[in-house]
C-alpha cells in the first residue's frame, strides 16, 4: 500500500468516525431519560435552646399546614410537609453503641460511635411517601416509629410504614389504638376536600397509661401518646406500648440498652423539617451537548406577598402538662380534662437557614433566588417567595442546567425546545395492592368483639375494620401481662372514653388560620353497649 492510499483510508476511517459521533449526538438531543434522586435537601427550622433544667422532654407539638404539594399523583415521590424527630436522651452515653451487633443501624458505620441518632425515633407526620398505596392529591398523615434501629418500622396498630401490604408479625406490633371515633387507615389518614394552607395541629405527649416494670426486661411507663387537632376532630389517638422501645435489650441479649429506650427516657426534639426523599426528574440534551433537567411541579399555599406559612406554635412540654394530672387520675384522683396545662408550656423562638439542595450528590444552586425560609412575625416559620407572579402558588425552580458539578436553577423561558423536556409527564400513581391482617393469632384471639364494618374513603379506598376490647387488640398480645394489670388499663380507657371528647381542645387552638378538616368517612360512632373501653381495629384497607 503506498503511503497516498494509506492516507486516503485513515482519512476515510477518520471521516467515518466523526460521522458516526455526529450522528450519535444528534440522536441524543431530545431524547428525555428518566431518573430518580431528583432533589434532595430538608428545608427545616429549628429554636432558641431549652430553658436548663427545663425538663421540658415530655411533649412537643405544633400546627402544620396542609396542602396539595403536587396537583395530581404521582409515583416514586416521596417528601414529607413539617414534622419533627423524637429520640431517647442517650447524651451521657459517649462511646458506647446503642446499635446492637446484628441491627441493621450498626451496618450504618458513619453513625457510629454511639449510632444514638438512629436507635429510636418517633417521626412520620404529614407527607407523601413513596410506599402509599392509595394516592389522591393532598397529603396523608401518619404515626411511624423505630423501635429497633430501622430493622422495622411502626406506622399505624397493625402495619408498618406502608413497606410491605401484610400487617407486622404479632410481635412486632407496637401501636394501640386509642379513640373510640377514628379510624386509622394503614395507608395514613387522608383530608376532606382540597386543602389550601389550613392547619392540622399535632402533638406527642409522654403519658403513664401503666407502671413501670422492673422485669426482664425493665420497662418505663412512657406510652409516647399522639394528639390531633383538626376541624371535626380533636384528641388523642393512639399510643405506642412502653414494651415497644424496651424490648430491644432482652432481644439481644445487650443489657446495656435497659433503660435507654423511648419508654423510659426523656425525649430530645430539635426541631422540624420537610424532608425532601424521593423525587423522580427528566434529563436531556441541547444542541451544543449541555444537559438539562426537570422536576416535577411543586406548589405552596402563599398570600398576596408571596408568604407561605407552614408552622406555628411551636410548643414543648413538661409534666407538668398532662403527665401528672393524668396519673392523678389513673391513680384514683379526679379525672383530668385532657387540657394541656400551659404551666407546663414552652414556646421557643424559631430559627431557620438557607436549605442545601442537592440532586443525585450535585449541589443545586440558585433556588434561594426564587424563595428562601424565613421566620415571620408571631414566631411562624415557612417559606418567602421573591418572583413577581405568585398570584396562585409559589412555585418550586422546576428546570436545571447540569454546568460542571453544579446543577443550576433556570427558568422555563431558558430551557432550549429541542430537549423536549417542557412537554414530559411524570408517571402517576397507581392504586396499590391491598392491605391485609392475618386471620389467626394476635388478630382473632381474643378477636374481635363486632364485625367487620367497611367505610369508603376519599383516596378511592375501602377500609374495612372491626370492634375490638380495647386490651384484646392484636398489639397487646404478645405480651403476658397479668389479668390484674390488663383489667386495671381497661378500666382506666373506659373512664377515658366517658370523659374526653372529640369537640373538646386538647391542644391550645392555632394562634392564627383555620384548622384542615379529616375525611369525614374516618369519623366512626361505637355501637350500642360498646361505647366505652372499645376500639376499631382496620383489618383491611383496599380499592374501592
Amino acid at each position: 500500500m503506498t503511503l497516498n492510499t494509506a492516507l486516503k483510508v485513515c482519512g476515510l476511517i477518520a471521516a467515518t468516525t466523526v460521522g458516526a459521533t455526529t450522528a450519535t449526538a444528534a440522536n441524543e438531543i431530545g431524547k428525555v431519560t428518566p431518573h430518580s434522586q431528583g432533589l434532595h435537601g430538608y428545608i427545616g427550622f429549628g429554636h432558641e435552646k431549652l430553658p436548663t433544667e427545663s425538663g421540658y422532654t415530655a411533649g412537643m407539638g405544633f400546627y402544620a399546614a396542609v396542602w396539595p404539594l403536587v396537583d395530581q399523583p404521582l409515583a416514586d415521590f416521596q417528601i414529607g410537609l413539617p414534622s419533627s424527630w423524637i429520640q431517647p436522651d442517650n447524651s451521657d452515653n459517649k462511646d458506647k453503641p446503642l446499635a446492637p451487633e446484628g441491627s441493621l443501624a450498626r451496618t450504618w458505620k458513619e453513625r457510629g460511635p454511639t449510632w444514638s441518632s438512629v436507635f429510636q425515633t418517633v417521626e412520620g407526620g404529614l407527607g407523601y411517601w413513596a410506599g402509599n398505596h392509595f394516592r389522591y392529591g393532598p397529603p396523608k398523615f401518619s404515626m411511624n416509629a423505630t423501635p429497633q434501629c430501622y430493622d422495622y418500622e411502626v406506622g399505624s396498630p397493625g402495619w408498618s410504614f406502608f413497606y410491605h401490604n401484610e400487617a407486622l408479625p404479632d410481635n412486632r406490633l407496637g401501636v394501640a389504638q386509642l379513640s373510640n371515633q377514628l379510624l386509622i387507615p394503614p395507608d395514613a389518614l387522608p383530608f376532606q376536600g382540597n386543602p389550601n394552607g389550613e392547619f392540622l395541629g399535632y402533638s406527642w405527649m409522654a403519658l403513664p397509661f401503666t407502671d413501670p416494670t422492673v422485669g426482664d426486661p425493665p420497662t418505663g411507663d412512657q406510652s409516647w401518646t399522639c394528639f390531633l387537632s383538626a376541624a371535626n376532630f380533636k384528641g388523642p389517638i393512639a399510643y405506642y406500648i412502653p414494651e415497644t422501645w424496651s424490648k430491644i435489650g432482652k432481644l439481644f441479649s445487650y443489657p446495656f440498652l435497659y433503660g435507654r429506650g423511648l419508654d423510659a427516657r426523656p425525649g430530645i426534639i430539635g426541631g422540624g423539617a420537610m424532608e425532601i426523599n424521593t423525587v423522580p426528574r427528566f434529563d436531556a440534551k441541547d444542541l451544543q451537548g449541555a444537559v438539562y433537567s426537570k422536576l416535577p411541579k411543586l406548589q405552596f399555599p402563599v398570600d398576596a406577598e408571596g408568604r407561605a406559612y407552614l408552622v406555628q406554635d411551636v410548643t414543648y412540654y413538661s409534666k407538668a402538662a398532662l403527665y401528672d394530672a393524668f396519673k392523678s387520675w389513673r391513680d384514683g384522683s379526679s379525672a383530668c380534662s385532657g387540657r394541656f396545662n400551659v404551666k407546663g408550656a414552652f414556646k421557643p423562638k424559631l430559627n431557620t437557614r438557607t436549605t442545601r439542595y442537592d440532586q443525585a450528590g450535585k449541589k443545586i444552586v440558585g433556588v434561594e433566588r426564587a424563595f428562601d425560609t424565613r421566620i415571620f412575625e408571631g414566631n411562624v416559620w415557612g417559606l418567602q417567595w421573591f418572583t413577581n407572579d405568585v398570584s396562585v402558588k409559589g412555585l418550586f425552580p422546576q428546570y436545571y442546567k447540569h454546568v460542571g458539578e453544579e446543577r443550576v436553577a433556570v427558568p422555563v423561558a431558558d430551557v432550549p425546545t429541542e430537549t423536549k423536556l417542557q412537554s414530559q409527564e411524570f408517571k402517576l400513581a397507581t392504586m396499590g395492592v391491598p392491605y391485609t391482617s392475618p386471620t389467626v393469632g394476635a388478630w382473632a384471639k381474643p378477636g374481635a368483639k363486632l364485625g367487620p364494618f367497611t367505610a369508603r374513603l376519599v383516596d378511592g379506598s375501602v377500609v374495612t375494620y372491626s370492634w375490638y376490647r380495647f386490651i384484646d387488640q392484636p398489639s397487646f398480645q404478645q405480651y403476658a401481662w397479668s389479668p390484674e394489670k390488663k383489667a386495671k388499663l381497661q378500666a382506666f380507657v373506659e373512664k377515658l372514653h366517658k370523659t374526653w371528647r372529640a369537640d373538646c381542645d386538647y391542644m391550645a387552638p392555632p394562634t392564627r388560620g383555620k384548622l384542615v378538616a379529616l375525611d369525614p368517612a374516618l369519623l366512626v360512632t361505637p355501637p350500642k353497649g360498646l361505647e366505652a373501653g372499645y376500639v376499631p381495629i382496620v383489618t383491611r384497607q383496599a380499592r374501592q
